[in-house]
């Protein structure tokens, strides 16, 4: 079914957080949400929120950001600027190219 659909440029942005991440997220979160709104100004938006620890429903553990960009390289500089990147909060970020099937676009 997911073939019937033409890859839209969307990019998961997978995001784990490193050990005791709250004081670099929270030195960098005006950073990290203004880029986010910039992609939602731009219309390349898709999703954003934080993953939570399940046992303490309060605390981020790493995050989800599904937008859209013209390649993968692209993609992977802009995740390169990311400040919880360049602060230490994120550990890891993964990207993996998405298709919106039951979402928002379709």
């Amino acid at each position: 079914m997911y073939e019937d659909y033409a890859f839209e440029g969307y990019y998961a942005f997978v995001c784990i957080d490193s050990e005791n991440s709250a004081e670099k997220r929270q030195q960098v979160r005006a950073q990290h949400v203004a880029r986010l709104k910039q992609l939602r100004a731009e219309g390349r938006l898709l999703l954003a929120g934080p993953f939570l620890d399940p046992h303490h429903l309060g605390i981020p553990i790493g995050g989800l950001i599904i937008a859209q960009f013209n390649s993968f390289e692209e993609a992977q500089a802009w995740a390169q600027e990311e400040p919880y990147v360049q602060a230490g909060a994120y550990q890891r970020v993964e990207i993996k190219a998405y298709k919106d099937i039951f979402g928002y676009t379709h």
